[in-house]
């Protein structure tokens, strides 16, 4: 079974080594980057759905399961309209859209988006390492979540500015609400139980992962590892 691991803003395909040892021997994963992260040319911006899809065909082949973390199940998602579906679409820390529509509803509202993107224009590393701190707040041992980012991605993000701006105006434009309710394959949905970045209505629609944020990879990566793999089964055995 092969599984595409993608990655969410700011954060490369490094994210996903801490899982290297524990997946089941069923598995095949291949983390793969998205444009404009690591060693892969980034698309000129503004970038639009349909250039994302052209450079990612090769890369997200409808014969795996593709697994979408954060912004990279939000763009996975989309992808569905402009790509072969996959077998079956694993979204982690991700829902429809990005923004909470309800304070009370928790997660991150648009006027907190707009006050990052108004700040990550005025210093983008030092934005791009607040979020590193923000997104380990809901692990058990924050700090050390973080600390582990730090070890994994450095002290700059391997993206270029544009790309990580444009990553930032996905978050805000991208709704996949239509999407997701007639989608083309079957979806899983998976979410760490104290995830601060999501709304809690996302979070009940999701498989819970307990005792874990935004960042499970990081604070139980064996858990996360299994889960997936299960996901995946279950998805795969769903009438298509």
């Amino acid at each position: 079974m092969k599984l595409i691991l993608l990655s969410g803003w700011g954060v490369d395909r490094r994210i996903w080594q801490t899982l290297s040892e524990h997946w089941p021997n069923t598995v095949d994963p291949s983390a793969v980057e998205w444009p404009g992260y690591g060693d892969a040319p980034a698309l000129p911006t503004p970038t639009h759905i349909e250039a994302l899809a052209e450079r990612m065909a090769s890369k997200l082949p409808s014969d795996a399961v593709w697994v979408g973390w954060s912004l990279g199940g939000l763009l996975a998602t989309a992808l569905l309209n402009h790509l072969p579906p996959p077998k079956a679409l694993l979204l982690l820390g991700a829902g429809s859209r990005f923004c909470s529509d309800a304070e009370s509803d928790g997660g991150v509202r648009s006027d907190e988006l707009a006050s990052f993107q108004c700040t990550f224009r005025r210093d983008p590393v030092a934005t791009w390492r607040h979020f590193l701190r923000w997104q380990a707040q809901g692990e058990p041992n924050a700090r050390e979540a973080h600390r582990q980012l730090r070890a994994q991605l450095g002290e700059t993000p391997h993206a270029d500015t544009d790309t990580l701006a444009q990553g930032l105006m996905w978050l805000e434009t991208l709704d996949n609400r239509a999407l997701l309710a007639n989608p083309p394959c079957p979806i899983r949905r998976l979410a760490g139980a104290h995830d601060p970045l999501l709304p809690s209505s996302t979070r009940q629609q999701a498989l819970r992962l307990e005792a874990a944020g935004h960042c499970p990879m990081l604070s139980q990566p064996a858990q996360l590892a299994a889960r997936l793999a299960e996901q995946a089964t279950r998805a795969l055995q769903e009438p298509r």
